[in-house]
């Protein structure tokens, strides 16, 4: 290959990668809400990558097959987590938010501690397009 075609490989070559990460962006940007539905005894629910948090609400519900389920929190582009006490799980417990997920982790678990709980776990963690 001469050296003349260099330039015009490169350039295609940066062209094509610039379509595909636009094509990422495009596909990711409209799917970026999820939300967190909490029923008794550690029951839950969740939903990510929704278009709206209206549609992440109704998956999250839906999903939650425990006793009193409803959405506790919903997130756009970060994520969510739900810890339980790993002892009883039908007490104490906790779910937090956060534009990474070690932060909702952590978030989650101060608030199941805040609650009285002695050994919280995280039982189900989230993130949708952005976190």
């Amino acid at each position: 290959m001469t050296d003349c075609y260099t330039p015009v490989l490169r350039a295609l070559v940066v062209a094509t990668l610039l379509v595909a990460t636009a094509t990422v962006m495009l596909v990711t940007v409209g799917r970026a809400a999820g939300a967190l539905a909490v029923g008794s005894c550690g029951a839950y629910g969740q939903a990510f990558d929704f278009a709206s948090a209206e549609d992440a609400r109704k998956s999250a519900i839906s999903k939650c097959a425990g006793k009193g389920c409803r959405v506790v929190t919903t997130v756009s582009r970060g994520c969510g987590a739900f810890a339980v006490d790993y002892a009883d799980p039908c007490g104490a417990h906790g779910w937090g938010t956060a534009d990474k997920l070690a932060r909702a982790q952590n978030d989650a678990l101060r608030a199941c501690y805040r609650e009285g709980a002695k050994d919280c776990v995280i039982r189900t963690f989230f993130c949708d397009a952005k976190g």
